[in-house]
C-alpha cells in the first residue's frame, strides 16, 4: 500500500516536471507562430488598406490612403509591426482588429466559447463512437458488423469534414426537416439551451463522425491485440463471461494507447471544426480566421492562429499527462 502511494507520488512529480518541460517548450513554438504569421500576411497579394477600405478606397485620396496606413502602422517594417504587437499582447492589450472594427479580445471572447462548444462535443461523440463501434468490431472479429465497421471506417478518412456536412444538410435538414441548416439559433430567437442545442446537434455530429475513423479503427486494433494478453486469456480461462472479459479485463488495456491517439487528434479536430463552422455559419471563430486572412487583418489572425496552436499543445500535453499517470510503463522523457 506505501509502496503503491510512493509510485502515484514518482508519477505525480515526473507529471509536474513534463507540464515544466512543455510549458518551456511552447513560448518560443509560439512566438514562432506568430512571427510566421507576420511574414505570411505580409507577403500575401491583399493589401490590408484596401480591405480596410472596402469599395470606398475608389473614392480616397492617395492622402487619405497613406494617412490611413500610417495609423495603422503598416508603413513600418514587418518586424517592427510584430514587435508592437508582441509588446502590447505582454502588456494584456490583444490589439484592434481592422476587419470587425472591434478589439480583438471582444471578438475572440465572443467566439471562441462556441468553438469550444462544438469542438468539445464533436470530440465527445467522437469518442463515444469509436469506443462502441471499435469493441464491436473487435469482439466480432470476422463478422459482418467487424466488415461494415471496417469497410466504412476506411471510407470516411478521405472524406473531408465538408463533405459531411453539405451531405447531412441535405440528408437531415433539407430532405427530412428534422434539424435546423445553419445558425446558432432560428431567426430572431434569443440563445437559449434547446435552441443551441437544436442547431448545434448537426454540426456537432458532422464533426465527431469525420474525426471517428481513425479512432474507431485503432480501438479495434488495440482490442484486438488486447484480447491476446495472458491477462485476458486467464480470465476466459477462470470461466468469466465473455462481456466481462472484454468490458473489464481487455477494454482498459486498449485505452490506454487510445488516449494519447486523442491528442494527436486535436490537429485535425481543430481544423474540422473550422470547415464544419463555416459551412453550418456557426459564431465561432471560423468566420473570423476567413475574414482575418482576406483582410490581412494581423492582430486578429494573430490572435486566433496562437489560439488554434496553444489548443493543439494542450491536447498533446493532457494526452500525454494522462498516458503518464495511467500507465505506469511510460517514461516521462519531456
Amino acid at each position: 500500500m506505501e509502496a503503491a502511494a510512493l509510485s502515484a507520488r514518482s508519477r505525480g512529480a515526473a507529471a509536474g516536471r513534463l507540464v515544466l518541460r512543455r510549458i518551456g517548450f511552447a513560448v518560443p513554438v509560439l512566438v514562432v507562430v506568430a512571427f510566421g504569421v507576420f511574414l505570411l500576411a505580409a507577403a500575401s497579394p491583399f493589401d490590408p488598406v484596401h480591405q480596410y477600405y472596402g469599395v470606398q478606397i475608389y473614392n480616397a485620396s492617395a492622402a487619405d490612403v497613406a494617412r490611413v496606413r500610417a495609423e495603422l502602422g503598416l508603413d513600418e517594417p514587418v518586424l517592427a509591426q510584430f514587435w508592437n504587437w508582441a509588446s502590447g499582447l505582454l502588456s494584456g492589450d490583444l490589439g484592434v482588429s481592422r476587419s470587425m472594427r472591434q478589439p480583438v479580445a471582444q471578438v475572440v471572447a465572443e467566439r471562441l466559447p462556441w468553438t469550444m462548444l462544438l469542438a468539445a462535443t464533436g470530440l465527445v461523440l467522437a469518442v463515444l463512437i469509436a469506443l462502441v463501434l471499435g469493441t464491436v468490431a473487435a469482439w466480432r472479429q470476422g463478422g459482418w458488423a467487424d466488415r461494415l465497421v471496417t469497410a466504412v471506417g476506411h471510407a470516411l478518412e478521405g472524406v473531408p469534414p465538408f463533405v459531411l456536412a453539405l451531405l447531412a444538410i441535405a440528408v437531415f435538414a433539407l430532405g427530412l426537416g428534422w434539424l435546423p441548416v445553419a445558425g446558432l439559433t432560428d431567426a430572431g430567437q434569443d440563445p437559449t439551451f434547446g435552441q443551441v442545442a437544436e442547431h448545434l446537434a448537426l454540426p456537432a455530429l458532422v464533426l465527431g463522425v469525420s474525426q471517428s475513423p481513425w479512432l474507431v479503427l485503432h480501438v479495434r486494433q488495440s482490442m484486438l491485440a488486447a484480447l491476446s494478453e495472458d491477462h485476458v486469456t486467464g480470465a476466459r480461462a477462470r470461466g468469466l463471461a465473455e462481456r466481462v472479459v472484454v468490458l473489464r479485463h481487455a477494454l482498459p488495456t486498449a485505452l490506454l494507447p487510445f488516449v494519447t491517439l486523442i491528442g494527436a487528434r486535436v490537429p485535425e479536430l481543430v481544423t474540422g471544426a473550422v470547415l464544419v463552422e463555416e459551412v453550418f455559419s456557426w459564431p465561432g471563430l471560423a468566420a473570423a480566421v476567413v475574414t482575418a486572412a482576406t483582410a490581412v487583418d494581423y492582430p486578429l489572425l494573430a490572435v486566433v492562429t496562437l489560439v488554434a496552436t496553444a489548443a493543439v499543445l494542450l491536447g498533446s500535453l493532457l494526452a500525454d499527462v494522462a498516458a503518464l499517470l495511467l500507465d505506469p510503463r511510460v517514461a516521462a522523457d519531456g
